[in-house]
């Protein structure tokens, strides 16, 4: 579990490293979504990781937060950014 949470967790940073040089305005909001399904998935194991009993309450509560608050700033950016495509 703890792989597959290292996967994860570091797919996101990746993923919008490949944004910011995206070929297109649609392949960075690709890849920002990618982030965001990354980082879903983080909260998953960060979950597991604590039912099983790998993560105490206090180190699950601490990254579990910054996941739910990553997961609005990545929500923020590709609804921004899809709804300025419509616009043009």
């Amino acid at each position: 579990m703890s792989k597959q949470l290292l996967r994860c967790g570091t797919s996101i940073g990746a993923n919008l490293s490949e944004a910011l040089y995206g070929v297109s305005r649609n392949d960075f909001i690709a890849k920002v979504f990618i982030a965001l399904k990354e980082t879903a998935e983080t909260e998953y194991w960060l979950e597991l990781l604590n039912k099983t009993g790998y993560l105490s309450d206090a180190e699950y509560d601490s990254i579990n937060d910054d996941c739910k608050e990553l997961i609005k700033l990545l929500t923020s950016i590709a609804k921004t950014s899809r709804d300025n495509i419509t616009k043009e």
